[in-house]
């Protein structure tokens, strides 16, 4: 539910307007997230990514031109590598209750993991918004990959209040209009048991 990979997956495919369940995973051996597609499994995220955007041209997410070509995947490559080892999986892991994570009820957040991530991500935000003042999104002048997958990560962070948006106003201009996408619309209806999200988690402002 709040796999940034599988949140990823999620927008995709709902920018791509291609109609998909929401399922939850039975095989603990898969490759996440799964999308299955008229008797084509993908499995992983680059699968998808190859998959939606090979067969599906209407709503292309990946850029034309060679270079914001190159800046999306870039960001899509580092989303889901350095930012999600150094800051998202830190945070969500620790913050999670044991009924999503599957941890050891009686384990409690490891505040130091959680106090490391939060330092990594400040200087992290101001060069988000930097990139979208100047592009209009953050690869390009329209939404691409890069756009969903820093979204994802973000999204799955705002659901515990750990984003300082006041801070950082063009970063959260940027997120906001990403939030308004019809494609966020099922992420911000995600609800973890027994964990509430921050009041403004689905609010179209902060």
């Amino acid at each position: 539910m709040l796999a940034p990979s599988s949140r990823f997956a999620r927008l995709l495919v709902a920018e791509k307007r291609i109609p998909c369940d929401n399922v939850g995973a039975d095989d603990i051996a898969a490759h996440l997230p799964i999308f299955e597609d008229n008797g084509t499994r993908c499995e992983g995220l680059w699968a998808i990514v190859d998959h939606v955007e090979g067969n599906y041209v209407d709503y292309p997410m990946t850029p034309e031109d060679g270079s914001a070509r190159a800046e999306a995947l870039r960001l899509l490559d580092w989303a889901m590598g350095p930012l999600h080892e150094s800051v998202t999986r830190k945070i969500v892991f620790e913050k999670a209750s044991s009924r999503f994570t599957g941890a050891n009820p009686r384990r409690t957040p490891d505040m130091d993991t959680i106090r490391q991530a939060r330092e990594t991500l400040k200087p992290l935000l101001p060069l988000i918004g930097a990139a979208a003042e100047r592009r209009g999104y953050l690869a390009a002048k329209e939404c691409t990959l890069a756009d969903l997958a820093v979204a994802a990560h973000l999204s799955a962070l705002d659901y515990f209040g750990e984003v300082p948006w006041t801070d950082f106003p063009s970063t959260a201009e940027w997120y906001l209009r990403m939030k308004s996408r019809p494609a966020f619309r099922t992420l911000l209806a995600d609800r973890v048991p027994g964990q509430p999200p921050a009041p403004h988690y689905a609010e179209l402002d902060f």
